[in-house]
């Protein structure tokens, strides 16, 4: 199949491509961000999800559809909703009206926090219950994929590591351990909110499509996340061990308060069991050790290329990755 991919760009967008072209299919990135053509080796159509005609137009083009653009962001959207709220809903009511268009497969990816008070988790879980309503009123074949925190290489950091601009977990860990700072845990790290290795949820990903392609739509998201839940300190002093051992300085936890639209006391996790209809073992997935091992690698790897340290005297990034655009992006 040929298949379209919304914010293909993106980190996870990146990941679904390979993912795609190892099972043989022929991935067409769909993206509005310029830099696309001089650095991918996929097909791309400049375009925006909020267009409704060039969603129809990518739908005319393809034989399915991934959906992962979004604007991202749970406390940086609180104070301006409207791009999460215009960009998440009206882009996946698009997708949704563009594959009824034209009777394509699809998949729709969805938040893990599906049930917190911020606009990014409000408009993405908006567009889950759209997906049920097409499926059952629309005859469309859109099946819900809803994925934790995702890691892995390429992530990308926020400053002052990176011109990234949402804060994600990982980067901002692994970058505070990798140049001896504190690392700053929202609530204290407390809170249990699973990890994902990248690799995995593309793999569901384009799995649910194939399912979607084979007349196979599910009645319940598939939730992609570890058979075994930590929290967000244990991950922190996993990865600062993980330095450690790479002889890097020992570096302590600072406390943060819970930053706004979390809700103290959940836990973000995956019901593993439904990754099995679609023919993926829970127990194959990449365990948390062994994929952050490969992140952390990746970050020493790639220091001076994709993030660096801070320069001390100016508070800003010492020689990081220019050109890299930020709003309508894909993945965690």
């Amino acid at each position: 199949m040929k298949v379209g991919v919304t914010g293909g760009n993106g980190f996870i967008g990146r990941y679904v491509c390979e993912e795609l072209a190892s099972r043989g299919h022929v991935p067409l990135v769909f993206d509005h961000r310029g830099r696309a053509e001089r650095d991918l080796p996929w097909e791309v159509m400049r375009g925006d999800i909020r267009d409704a005609t060039a969603m129809t137009e990518l739908a005319a083009h393809c034989d399915a559809i991934v959906h992962l653009a979004a604007v991202l962001g749970t406390q940086e959207t609180i104070t301006n909703p409207r791009p999460a709220a215009e960009t998440n809903l009206m882009g996946g009511l698009n997708f949704l009206e563009a594959i009824a268009q034209y009777d394509l497969p699809g998949v729709y990816i969805c938040v893990g926090n599906h049930w917190m008070d911020n606009s990014y988790s409000i408009s993405k879980t908006a567009v889950e219950r759209f997906v049920r309503m097409f499926n059952a009123h629309r005859g469309t074949r859109v099946n819900n994929v809803r994925v934790v925190n995702a890691y892995g290489p390429r992530q990308q950091a926020a400053p002052p590591f990176a011109p990234g601009k949402v804060r994600k977990i990982t980067p901002a860990v692994v970058c505070r351990a990798l140049s001896g700072l504190p690392v700053e845990l929202y609530g204290g790290g407390t809170q249990v909110s699973d990890m994902v290795w990248v690799g995995d949820v593309a793999r569901a990903l384009v799995a649910a499509l194939e399912a979607a392609a084979a007349g196979e739509v599910l009645d319940h998201v598939v939730e992609v996340g570890p058979t075994t839940s930590s929290s967000i300190r244990e991950v922190a002093e996993l990865i600062i061990d993980l330095c450690v051992a790479r002889g890097y300085p020992r570096v302590p936890i600072a406390d943060l308060p819970m930053r706004p639209g979390e809700t103290p006391g959940t836990a973000v996790t995956a019901q593993t069991k439904t990754l099995l209809s679609v023919g993926i073992d829970p127990s194959s997935l990449v365990s948390l050790e062994e994929g952050m091992a490969r992140t952390v690698d990746w970050f020493i790897e790639n220091r001076g290329i994709h993030w660096d340290v801070p320069d001390t005297e100016t508070g800003t990034e010492t020689g990081t990755e220019t050109g890299t655009a930020t709003g309508t992006v894909a993945g965690a």
